[in-house]
């Protein structure tokens, strides 16, 4: 019997930073000097992608890729360079709240006349809108939670046993068909996409690679654990209404009932979840730490600049009657 290819395909290189971390990933050629590392636009394709790679060894890997190179010591050393002109940007750019509590206090309350992304999907998109927005967070959404757990093991207590039960949701309760990494490859089917993971990496625009780039660069250091707690936050706040919206959205077009089902899912689990983690998670970490609010604060408001980021570009793209992708989908 023939097993489906776990390790997705390294993608096609996007610039001169790109290229020469794929090539060295291949053995075939050495990384980028820190010229034009520093001279690359840090939001930009080249750049992002370039992280992406780094970032993913510690996921999947790639197809041909040797796992070992994982911990190798010069590709840190280059996703370091990377890192710090992607941290210092979004410190720089995102930071807008002092206080927790003002950060927290901003997105839990949606705004009357709120013209986002999941609204213009409800009220207006179309079958090919729903199938790329599909494609471009299947990037993130096939490994859902994932980027999160890395933070389980530097929390204790409150935080730890909270956010725990929150991951073990996501993880279908101990249920493989309810994991929502699974529930999200049901979606693809029913739109007609490929659920192969990492297949829709050449087509992502370089504001979705900036969004799952968050998560690693958050989830995989320490010392951005208050960070990635605010992002959680953020996301699990945010997550229920959109949710509802994009349900809609999916009813709508008639996208099919696992489509339909996943963000279902996501408006009751989330809206539970929500109530957790900025009791528990965040309410037990500030407890043991409580020098950690303003790096709350900072993921909070990073994750809500990256994600209108993408959404702008969304929203422009297909208001203008174009396709938000870099390559053409398959017909459905």
């Amino acid at each position: 019997m023939e097993h489906p290819r776990e390790e997705p395909r390294l993608p096609e290189p996007r610039g001169p930073l790109s290229t020469a971390v794929q090539e060295y990933l291949r053995g075939s050629g050495p990384l980028p000097a820190p010229g034009p590392v520093a001279d690359a636009p840090v939001y930009g394709d080249d750049l992002q992608l370039a992280l992406y790679l780094c970032y993913e060894l510690h996921y999947r890997g790639f197809e041909g890729v040797a796992p070992d190179l994982e911990w190798d010591p010069e590709l840190l050393r280059t996703r370091a360079a990377l890192e710090d002109r992607f941290l210092a940007a979004l410190r720089a750019d995102a930071t807008r709240h002092e206080r927790l509590d003002d950060a927290l206090a901003e997105i839990l309350v949606e705004p009357v006349e709120a013209t986002g992304v999941s609204h213009f999907l409800r009220d207006k998109g179309e079958l090919w809108q729903l199938r790329e927005y599909a494609a471009q967070r299947s990037l993130y959404h096939l490994k859902e939670a994932d980027p999160h757990a890395w933070v389980l093991p530097r929390l204790r207590g409150r935080a730890k046993a909270a956010m725990a039960a929150v991951e073990f949701d996501e993880y279908g309760g101990g249920r493989a068909d309810r994991v929502h990494a699974r529930l999200f490859a049901d979606l693809m089917t029913d739109l007609g996409l490929d659920t192969t993971y990492g297949r829709y990496l050449d087509a992502a625009c370089a504001e979705l690679l900036v969004t799952v780039n968050l998560m690693s660069l958050f989830g995989l250091h320490r010392s951005l654990r208050g960070a990635l707690v605010g992002h959680f936050a953020t996301v699990e706040i945010t997550s229920s209404p959109g949710s509802r919206r994009l349900a809609e959205a999916m009813r709508r077009t008639g996208a099919g009932p696992a489509a339909e089902h996943f963000y279902d899912e996501h408006v009751e689990a989330d809206a539970v979840h929500e109530q957790v983690v900025r009791h528990e998670v965040i309410g037990g970490l500030l407890e043991d730490e409580p020098h950690l609010a303003p790096d709350i604060a900072f993921g909070v408001d990073a994750t809500v600049f990256v994600e209108d980021r993408l959404g702008e570009r969304l929203l422009a793209d297909w208001q203008a009657g174009r396709s938000s992708l870099r390559e053409p989908l398959e017909p459905a």
